[in-house]
């Protein structure tokens, strides 16, 4: 008897475990996913204070097209694409895609990556999205 009822324990001891195990499998998937759409919000901030810091230029890009290299004559408007692709190229790798579109006194900037472990989902993708209204400098009042 004495057996079985260790054996009885050692079973609902593994089942505990495993439980455990499964818990924080779960945890470790939903901070990584926390953690990269936060980073995206990192990214697409800094970019809007770029558009921000030079309101005169024309910031519409998508990834899909590469940005202005990295050159000494380059513009500041280049120089910042170049800057947002290789955040995001560095924070997604290859998978990751962005945006930004400018109309009017309006901006959006997008940033998408493949987020097939959060969402349990091979092909899954996660997109932050962050639109704000910037002024231009003609709107300025000094």
């Amino acid at each position: 008897m004495t057996l079985i009822e260790v054996v009885v324990a050692v079973l609902i001891l593994v089942i505990g475990l495993l439980g455990v195990a499964v818990v924080q499998l779960n945890a470790l998937k939903y901070t990584d996913s926390s953690r990269m759409t936060s980073q995206a919000s990192f990214i697409a901030y800094d970019m809007l204070d770029r558009i921000r810091a030079n309101s005169g230029a024309d910031y519409t890009w998508a990834r899909s097209e590469r940005a202005p290299p990295f050159t000494s004559t380059a513009s500041v408007r280049d120089l910042d694409l170049h800057d947002f692709e290789a955040n995001i190229l560095g924070f997604a790798g290859d998978s990751g895609s962005g945006s930004v579109v400018v109309r009017a006194n309006e901006v959006i900037v997008s940033i998408s990556w493949d987020d097939a472990r959060g969402a349990k989902n091979a092909g899954a993708r996660e997109t932050f999205t962050l639109t704000s209204r910037v002024a231009d400098e003609s709107q300025v009042v000094q």
